[in-house]
């Protein structure tokens, strides 16, 4: 069975190919991972996954899409994250983090609480962007950022891979997907600047190209660094597969050493053809027309559906979010239903 052959990067080796995709909690205090999310990511290192990433966490306070989001902006936060990577990767997972900035999509609700942005009396920040464009009506207007607000961004993320290093994580994601800062700079939808951060697709790609090469100056050689980009806008205008591939090329000399392949989360209202694996053929695309591993995300729900992605070449690994949330065990699951052994822990044992 591919899914369940080890994959090495660097130094790390993944036990298999299935990836805990970042799934937003909510649930932490100024920052800090509490109890919660031990037991979530811990229960799917325990659960068999090859990787665990945790949730979009934050590089700074403004940076967080909602006030309960997680970060690694300061030396509190590092420490609270340690005994969770350790767990993580002492039951047989390896430990990632997904290192993220929400730009104008910060300062919202909860989704339970409706989501939306948050009004001055509910504790709103002011939220920056490339420029100053809502993500939608009624949202707030994000302030755009200026050269040394950008130069921060940079720093921010170049101090969060030294923490996440230093709290023992072994993978690094950069969130450069979904709506987010580094997207709204990669998209002309949301950046209609006119300095050297916008117009060309140079210009665009200026600051996720320039974080990447900050987090490469702090974040070892031998460990992996990932991006997560989305694909495509799914918009008239926007970022595209096309815009994809070519950034891909391009920041693979720059030492990222896979390409998560998702889509959309720019702008609202936009109709995507929501299907199982419907984002599979960019991740295919990526990885034939760049060379770059790439890994394929979205709807993937089914075991014999993961197998025949990493099999048919489409790409190096699958990331599982919300059938995960339903089964923290699918990997466990899968390997059952195709054949293959995947060891348990020693206390579980005599169910197997």
């Amino acid at each position: 069975m591919k899914l369940f052959e080890p994959y090495t990067q660097g130094s790390v080796t993944f036990r298999n190919r299935i990836v805990i995709s970042p799934m937003c909690q909510y649930s932490a205090t100024d920052g800090v991972p509490n109890q919660w999310h031990l037991v979530h990511l811990g229960s799917r290192a325990v659960g068999g996954a090859g990787a665990v990433i945790t949730e979009a966490t934050a590089v700074s306070p403004e940076g967080r899409i909602s006030a309960h989001d997680t970060g690694i902006w300061n030396d509190a936060q590092r420490e609270a994250w340690r005994s969770i990577a350790a767990f993580i990767e002492a039951h047989g997972a390896v430990p990632g983090t997904q290192l993220a900035h929400a730009g104008r999509k910060a300062s919202v609700f909860r989704p339970w609480e409706g989501g939306g942005s948050l009004p001055a009396d509910k504790g709103a920040w002011q939220t920056v962007a490339p420029s100053a464009i809502p993500f939608d009506k009624d949202w707030h207007t994000p302030q755009a950022l200026d050269v040394a607000g950008i130069r921060k961004v940079i720093a921010d993320f170049r101090a969060a891979a030294v923490r996440a290093k230093d709290a023992g994580f072994k993978l690094i994601e950069l969130h450069g997907a979904h709506g987010y800062l580094l997207h709204q700079f990669m998209s002309p939808l949301s950046n209609h600047r006119t300095d050297d951060y916008g117009g060309s697709f140079e210009n665009r790609t200026r600051l996720v190209r320039e974080v990447i090469a900050a987090v490469r100056e702090v974040w070892p050689a031998h460990l992996p660094l990932w991006l997560r980009v989305s694909s495509t806008d799914w918009a008239e205008g926007g970022w595209t597969i096309d815009d994809s591939v070519r950034l891909s090329g391009d920041v693979k000399a720059l030492g990222v050493d896979l390409i998560d392949a998702s889509s959309g989360g720019l702008v609202p209202h936009v109709k995507i053809p929501l299907a199982p694996g419907y984002q599979v053929p960019f991740a295919a695309r990526i990885r034939k027309e760049t060379g770059m591993p790439t890994g394929a995300v979205g709807l993937i729900t089914e075991p014999a559906q993961a197998e025949g992605i990493i099999a048919g070449g489409a790409a190096d690994v699958v990331l599982i979010a919300r059938a995960s949330l339903r089964d923290p065990y699918f990997p466990r699951r899968a390997a059952q239903e195709l054949g293959a052994t995947l060891t348990p822990p020693e206390q579980y044992q005599r169910a197997w």
